[in-house]
């Protein structure tokens, strides 16, 4: 193999830009060229990471209701391990590592959203139902985007960010290349990492800064509900770096609309109202403005993010069209012509998608037939709930992670429990069997949305560095059986050790979520559909003033603290590559800038799970905390937060500054 042996020399210029008329992309791995890829080291380790990640990501999902995203630290060890073996030519095997790996934090997110919704009602699941909700949830995920991978990954080149995607690559392409770059980035990732491990394990300052800790700001939260919240992590600071001014600021004016409009004018309205409204017990003056929030104003962010779905589907009519057109010709035995044979642009045949789809159709009728419902109509309106909703929420998944890195996975899988729920009402089925019937509606969808979210990125990842895209897809089903397997056997272990009801039950915050919206509607109570509609009013509204209604709708939903550090990233992003008369040093420092948020994101992610392990064995074994959470909720600690927050900018633009053309 030594004479195949490539000199890596990084990303090309246009690797974030768009391409100008007549402009190709050409990747680290070249088209022509072969490269290792599929073999039996890289699945294997594959497998492994799906393995271990999956049963991690699940247990700390369920002790602390987040799912860390994977592909990172599963990209890192990637590298170490190719590098450990002293394998040339490893960049190929290394993204099927991290392609295959990765399936384990989107379907753990898929399935711990969902499905322990099922404990907290006491609806006796079995192992296999949830186990085949998430794995063909997951197939319809993969099936779902494929055909919609050139317009992601290839026409939109250099429109749309890829923040986690970009700080993967960076990484791979890094550990690869090696010299200075590495240093910047080992560098950025040991200081990112060191901050926000500080930050979590020990609490030495507050994970945000609040304008409550300032007097006339306490006042005004207790008069107007208006606050003022700053997430001072520094894995978000960098994804804020790589979103790029331009999204940034659209996502942080919808959740400034949130926090700074609709929450104190909430706020005022409850001011006049003598009972709760809807499913709360408290009344609106009683609410504090995170109640108000996540009570009423962020379903309003659901209704945006649900109208922008649905935009962004009937913009796409044309390539959805034609997807389906090319399917149709395939199955019916036409010859259809293939616009680009290269190795890094062929994917699955639509020949197969199509198959697929039907397979996976089939399979879930037959599934919702005798395994939930053992009603035909009502199996058939379970399937028709899934497929549709699926197909049209993909787009929106994948867009929402291209965008800022977040997947609004649980909003939407909150939009198909009320919408299947009350197709199954009206189609007679209630009580337990509704419920049961709706979660497992839920759990497909929701992994599906998840899966397809994740995907994208790893398929923008190929892209970048010249992976062949039909050796990603095919073995990506692989690694969702794998992962779909350790999910539930693991949310088992964990509901017998500890329940998910009771006082010392595990939080699972979105599938008690999920318990709240169903209940109600399976109990015939009203529906909040006024706040749904206005969202989706406030999206359709934007559409017609051409601003992105996804980043605004997603910036409503999302809390304000973890917004307002991307306006911030954003902000050094553009400060740091417009100082010079000189373009190409202007891009000099915004690439530095870009390695040192790739740090601080995969420092942020690995120290993270650390910081989380180190608190959940210290609690396990009773040995005491070493988090200090009576300074960390303190008003000094949140001053002191802010100040670190400020050198932590300092740093990057101080660092970035200091690139030379050369480099």
């Amino acid at each position: 193999m030594s004479e195949h042996v490539t000199k890596v020399q990084g990303l090309p210029e246009n690797a974030y830009t768009e391409l100008k008329p007549g402009e190709d992309y050409v990747p680290i791995m070249i088209p022509a060229k072969e490269y290792p890829e599929v073999n039996a080291w890289s699945v294997t380790w594959g497998l492994v990471m799906a393995v271990l990640f999956s049963a991690a990501a699940a247990y700390l999902g369920l002790k602390i209701g987040q799912v860390f995203e994977a592909a990172i630290p599963i990209a890192i060890m990637a590298v170490g391990i190719s590098k450990a073996a002293s394998r040339n030519n490893a960049l190929g095997e290394n993204v099927i590592i991290q392609s295959i790996g990765s399936t384990s934090g989107a379907v753990v997110a898929g399935g711990i959203f969902t499905l322990p919704a099922m404990y907290i009602l006491n609806l006796n699941a079995s192992f296999f139902q949830m186990f085949l909700a998430t794995l063909l949830g997951g197939f319809l995920g993969i099936l779902f985007l494929v055909p919609f991978r050139k317009y992601f990954v290839s026409e939109m080149h250099g429109k749309l960010p890829f923040p986690e995607g970009t700080a993967t690559t960076e990484i791979l392409v890094t550990g690869e290349k090696g010299g200075n770059q590495a240093k910047v980035l080992v560098l950025a990732g040991l200081l990112g990492g060191a901050f926000d491990f500080v930050i979590d394990a020990f609490g030495l300052w507050s994970d945000k800064f609040t304008s409550a800790v300032v007097p006339i700001g306490d006042k005004i939260v207790e008069k107007t509900k208006l606050i003022f919240k700053l997430d001072v992590h520094a894995a978000i600071l960098g994804l804020g770096y790589i979103i790029g001014l331009r999204y940034s600021m659209i996502i942080v004016a919808g959740s400034f609309l949130s926090w700074f409009v609709l929450i104190p004018l909430v706020a005022y309205i409850g001011d006049f109202v003598t009972s709760p409204i809807g499913s709360t017990a408290l009344l609106i003056k009683e609410m504090s403005p995170e109640q108000i929030f996540q009570t009423y104003v962020r379903h309003i962010g659901i209704g945006g993010i649900a109208m922008a779905g649905f935009i962004g589907i009937i913009r796409s009519s044309k390539i959805i069209k034609s997807a389906v057109s090319l399917a149709a010709k395939e199955l019916g035995g036409g010859k259809v012509a293939e616009s680009d044979t290269r190795r890094t642009q062929r994917g699955l045949s639509m020949k197969i998608i199509a198959v697929g789809l039907f397979a996976v159709a089939v399979i879930v009728f037959i599934f919702f037939l005798f395994g939930v419902v053992h009603n035909i109509v009502q199996a058939l309106i379970g399937l028709l709930v899934v497929m549709i909703i699926s197909f049209l929420f993909t787009t929106v998944a994948a867009n929402a992670i291209a965008i800022t890195g977040n997947n609004p996975v649980s909003g939407m899988t909150l939009m198909t429990l009320i919408l299947s729920s009350i197709i199954l009402l009206s189609a007679g089925l209630s009580g337990t069997a509704g419920m049961l019937s709706a979660l497992i509606i839920g759990g497909v969808v929701c992994t599906a949305l998840s899966v397809a979210g994740s995907f994208i990125t790893d398929l923008k990842i190929g892209y970048w560095l010249g992976s062949s895209p039909y050796k990603q897809e095919s073995w990506k089903f692989l690694g969702i059986t794998v992962s779909a397997a350790i999910t539930i056997l693991i949310m088992q272990l964990m509901n017998s050790q500890f329940g998910f009801v009771g006082d010392k039950a595990l939080p699972a915050p979105q599938a008690n979520a999920m318990v709240a919206v169903i209940q109600p509607i399976m109990s015939n109570q009203p529906v909040q559909w006024v706040l749904y509609i206005a969202g989706a009013m406030i999206a359709l509204i934007l559409t017609m003033l051409k601003v992105p209604a996804l980043a605004f709708a997603l910036g409503m939903y999302l809390p304000q603290e973890l917004n307002v550090p991307l306006l911030v990233g954003g902000l050094i992003a553009h400060y740091v590559s417009t100082r010079s008369t000189d373009e190409s040093l202007n891009k000099a420092r915004g690439d530095k800038g870009t390695l040192i948020a790739s740090g601080f994101i995969a420092g942020g992610a690995l120290f993270g799970v650390l910081s989380v392990i180190l608190k959940t064995v210290m609690k396990s074994y009773n040995l005491g905390s070493v988090y200090m959470s009576e300074w960390a909720e303190s008003n000094s600690a949140s001053v002191l937060a802010l100040i670190m927050f400020a050198l932590l900018c300092a740093y990057i633009i101080w660092d970035a500054m200091r690139a030379k053309t050369e480099e």
